[in-house]
C-alpha cells in the first residue's frame, strides 16, 4: 500500500515538473518570438531614412518627431507638422481644411514644397491664396497622388487628387517635375500612409 502510494505521488510528481519545463519551454519561445518581433521593428524604424536621397535630406533632423523615424510613425499630415522645412505647407494644408483628408488617406504620394518653396512667391500673392479655400485646395491637391510612388516608379504623367496632371521627369537620385521645373530636394521620405518628396518649388495646377 505505501509502496502503490509512493510510486502514486512519484509520478504526479515527475508530471508536474515535466509540465513545468514545458510550460517555461513554451514561454521562453514565445518570449523570444516577441523580442524577434521588437528587434525587428525597432530595425525598421532605425532603417526610416535608409532609402531616401536627395542634397536637402542633410537638413532633415536626425532625431525626434520631424527626423525620419519619427516621420514614419505619423500620417502624413501629421509628420509634416514636426519637420522644421514645412511650417508654411503644414499652415496651408490647416488653412485648407485638408488634415484629416490627408491623415487618414490609405496611400498618397506627397510633392511637398519647403518654407522656401513657398517664399519665393510674393507676400501680398501668398496671402491672397491662404484667403481663398477653393485656390488654396486646388493647389494643395495638385501636390497629392494616389498610391505611394517609389523612386523607379517616380518618372512619368501621374493623376493628382486635384483631376489634373503632374509629370515628373528624371530617374535615379535626381528628379524635377516638369512646368514648373521644381527639384525634388530629398525624396522617398516614408510616413505611416504616404511617401513624400521634398521641392524647392510650390506646382501650380494649369
Amino acid at each position: 500500500m505505501k509502496l502503490q502510494s509512493f510510486t502514486k505521488t512519484t509520478g504526479i510528481a515527475t508530471a508536474a515538473i515535466a509540465l513545468s519545463f514545458g510550460l517555461a519551454a513554451c514561454g521562453s519561445d514565445s518570449n523570444e518570438a516577441a523580442s524577434s518581433d521588437q528587434s525587428e521593428s525597432s530595425k525598421a524604424a532605425a532603417d526610416a531614412g535608409a532609402e531616401t536621397f536627395g542634397p536637402g535630406c542633410s537638413a532633415i533632423p536626425t532625431s525626434g518627431e520631424g527626423s525620419f523615424n519619427g516621420m514614419a510613425t505619423a500620417p502624413v499630415a501629421s509628420a509634416a507638422s514636426a519637420n522644421p522645412l514645412l511650417t508654411t505647407l503644414v499652415a496651408a494644408v490647416t488653412e485648407a481644411g485638408l488634415v484629416d483628408t490627408l491623415n487618414s488617406a490609405e496611400a498618397l504620394t506627397v510633392f511637398a514644397p519647403t518654407d522656401d518653396a513657398f517664399a519665393k512667391i510674393p507676400t501680398k500673392t501668398l496671402n491672397s491664396v491662404l484667403a481663398d479655400k477653393e485656390t488654396l485646395t486646388a493647389i494643395l491637391t495638385h501636390h497629392v497622388i494616389g498610391g505611394q510612388l517609389s523612386p523607379d516608379e517616380l518618372a512619368g504623367e501621374h493623376e493628382t487628387l486635384n483631376g489634373d496632371t503632374l509629370t515628373v521627369e528624371g530617374s535615379g537620385e535626381s528628379f524635377t517635375v516638369a512646368g514648373d521645373n521644381a527639384e525634388v530636394l530629398c525624396g522617398n521620405i516614408p510616413t505611416a500612409n504616404a511617401t513624400v518628396y521634398v521641392i524647392d518649388t510650390v506646382l501650380m495646377p494649369s
